[in-house]
């Protein structure tokens, strides 16, 4: 497995293998030792095509996620929410798929959010804590603020992420960016 460095402190990109033969392939996802975590929970996500989901993060006991995509392909995207860092209000993106075996270690302070590539996207997330549905909350997907270039312009949103806030709602207009 490699692990490839950002320019945002902590968050990672890792590159397996899988290994395959007649019987289908293996791969492994995650080293504990490599994230240098502890990842509390485990929980899978299923996505058709077009559809976004974020940017989500808590405003409270703020999670780390390791993600991998077991099925599909996902444009991921990772917005640093961190206010003392260089790196605030800017965002890390990054295809992860089932093909090209790449996975994400996403630090605690990220909003974090992604469109499904294929027609069934399937995707392992493993969080550094357990989730509190009352710190939950959302920064809108197209936030003109934030620049991010999404590979679709009308994609799929539940209610909840199309009533997702801008970014200075949160953090303000004072951030150097």
């Amino acid at each position: 497995m490699k692990k490839i460095k950002t320019k945002f402190k902590d968050l990672i990109v890792f590159h397996s293998k899988s290994h395959f033969d007649s019987r289908g392939y293996f791969r492994e996802l995650v080293l504990e030792k490599e994230v240098k975590t502890k990842l509390k929970f485990y929980v899978v996500s299923k996505s058709k095509k077009n559809v976004l989901r974020g940017l989500h993060f808590q405003k409270k006991r703020s999670q780390g996620k390791f993600l991998s995509v077991l099925k599909g392909e996902i444009f991921d995207v990772a917005l640093d929410c961190r206010p003392g860092s260089k790196t605030f209000g800017k965002h890390f993106k990054i295809f992860l798929s089932e093909k090209n075996c790449k996975s994400i270690y996403i630090p605690p302070g990220f909003a974090h959010g992604f469109l499904g590539m294929k027609e069934e996207n399937i995707v392992m997330y493993g969080c550094t804590q357990y989730r509190d549905a009352k710190s939950e909350s959302g920064i809108i997907w197209n936030d003109p603020y934030l620049k991010i270039r999404w590979p679709k312009s009308k994609p799929i949103l539940s209610t909840k992420d199309k009533n997702n806030q801008p970014f200075k709602y949160f953090f303000g207009s004072n951030e150097k960016r």
